[in-house]
C-alpha cells in the first residue's frame, strides 16, 4: 500500500487534471467571493452594492469565467446582522448555488462553504459528489466549523465551545473522506456521528475534491493544515516581509507538522479610482456616508471580537474595512497602484485572492477592462 505521502501525491496529480486551482500556471489566481448574498462584502447603503438577483449572480459569474479566474467562492451563511442594510439578509444557499453556477460555467472552481454543524457529513458528501461531477472535477469544498450563534442555533444545535467545534470538525472531514474514497460499506463510530453500512456511489472524479478552511487561532490552524489544500488566512501587515513570514510560516508548519503542502489565499477590496484621491472619495462615501457601522458592530461582536479592548485607531481599521469589505485586505487607488500592490502579495508568495468590489458588479467590469490587462502585462495572469 502506497505511504501518505505518495497518497496525497498522487491526490494532487489528479486535482492537477481537473481543477483550476491546481492546473492554472498562472503567478495569481483569483476568485470573487460572497456573491450569494445580499450586500456581498459590502456593509453600506451605497449605490451599486450586490443585490441578491439570480440575473446578478449570471452576469459576475459570466464576468468572472470570461476572465478566466479561479474561483467563485460563496458564504455560508442563513442570517442578516441588521442596521439598516440588514447586511447579509437575502441568501442563496452555498450547494444549490455552487451547482447551479457550475453547470452555467466553463472556468472556475465553483466552491460551496458548509457550516459543519448545519450539515450530516453523509448529505454533504453525496452533494459535494454531485456538484464534482456537474464540473467534470472543478469543485471545491469551503468547510467552517461555525462562530454565528444565531446561525447554529438556528439548526436546533448547540454553540459548542472553540475546542469541542474543531473536534466536531475532525470528525465530520475525516467521515467525509472516508466515505468519498471507500470502495466498500464504511461504519464511523464518533461522539458526533455514528453511521452503519454508509456508501457513495458514484465516488467523486478525483479521489477526493479540493478543500479550503479558514482558521486563525492555534487549533484551527492545525485543523487546516492537517486537512485542506487551501489555506484562507488573514494579513495583519501590509509589508512584503510581514507579509511573505506569514505564509512562509503557515506552509512551513504544514509541511514540518503533516508533511503536507498547502496553497493559501486572502480576501481583499478593491476601489479602483482615476486618482488616488478619486479611490479615497468612492471609498470615504462608502464607510463614512453610507457605511452601516450597526451591521459592522454586530459582525465583529458575533466574531468575538472585544472591542473594549483595542486601541481607537485599531478600531477604527477594522470597522472601516469590515464595512468596505468583509475585513478583507485593502486595495485602493489608481489601476497601475493596484497592479502594484498584487504584484507585491505575489512576489510575497501569495497564491490567490477572492475578490470584491463596494460596487460589485460597476467595479467588476471596470476591474476587467482596466486592471485585468495590465495583469496580463506583468506576467501575473
Amino acid at each position: 500500500m502506497p505511504n501518505t505521502t505518495r497518497v496525497q501525491e498522487e491526490r494532487l496529480e489528479a486535482l492537477a487534471r481537473t481543477n483550476p486551482l491546481f492546473y492554472s500556471r498562472r503567478r495569481l489566481k483569483l476568485g470573487t467571493f460572497c456573491t450569494n448574498v445580499s450586500g456581498a462584502a459590502t456593509m453600506s447603503s451605497m449605490d451599486g452594492v450586490f443585490e441578491t438577483s439570480w440575473d446578478n449572480v449570471r452576469t459576475v459569474s459570466g464576468l468572472a469565467d470570461e476572465m478566466g479566474f479561479e474561483a467563485i467562492v460563496p458564504l455560508g451563511r442563513w442570517r442578516g446582522f441588521g442596521g439598516v442594510t440588514n447586511f447579509n439578509e437575502n441568501v442563496f444557499e452555498a450547494m444549490t448555488f455552487s451547482a447551479a453556477v457550475t453547470a452555467q460555467t466553463q472556468n472556475p472552481s465553483v466552491f460551496a462553504t458548509i457550516h459543519v454543524p448545519t450539515m450530516h457529513p453523509v448529505m454533504a458528501a453525496k452533494q459535494a459528489t454531485t456538484i464534482d461531477h456537474i464540473g467534470g472535477g472543478r469543485f471545491t469544498l469551503n468547510v467552517v466549523t461555525g462562530w454565528n450563534r444565531r446561525e447554529i442555533e438556528l439548526f436546533g444545535s448547540p454553540m459548542l465551545d472553540h475546542g469541542e467545534r474543531y473536534a466536531m470538525g475532525e470528525e465530520w472531514i475525516t467521515l467525509m473522506k472516508r466515505l468519498w474514497t471507500s470502495e466498500e460499506e464504511i461504519d464511523f463510530e464518533g461522539k458526533y456521528y455514528s453511521v452503519k453500512n454508509a456508501a457513495l456511489k458514484p465516488r467523486p472524479i478525483q479521489p477526493y475534491p479540493a478543500l479550503m478552511n479558514a482558521s486563525g487561532s492555534a487549533v484551527g490552524k492545525r485543523f487546516a493544515a492537517k486537512h485542506f489544500d487551501i489555506v484562507f488566512t488573514a494579513l495583519n501587515a501590509r509589508d512584503p516581509s510581514s507579509i511573505r513570514q506569514h505564509i512562509d510560516a503557515y506552509r512551513a508548519f504544514a509541511r514540518e507538522e503533516f508533511g503536507r503542502e498547502i496553497k493559501v489565499w486572502i480576501a481583499a477590496y478593491m476601489i479602483i479610482g482615476d486618482t488616488l484621491e478619486d479611490a479615497r472619495r468612492q471609498f470615504d462615501h462608502c464607510v463614512y456616508e453610507k457605511g452601516d457601522i450597526v451591521a459592522a458592530d454586530n459582525f465583529i461582536t458575533g466574531m468575538g471580537i472585544d472591542s473594549q479592548s483595542l486601541a481607537p485607531d485599531t478600531l477604527k481599521t477594522i470597522r472601516d474595512d469590515m464595512i468596505a469589505g468583509y475585513g478583507g485586505f485593502r486595495l485602493l487607488g489608481t489601476k497601475e497602484m493596484i497592479v502594484d500592490d498584487l504584484k507585491m502579495l505575489a512576489d510575497a508568495g501569495l497564491d490567490g485572492l477572492l475578490l470584491t468590489w463596494p460596487a460589485f458588479i460597476p467595479g467588476m467590469r471596470r476591474f476587467r477592462d482596466e486592471v485585468h490587462p495590465l495583469l496580463v502585462e506583468a506576467g501575473l495572469r
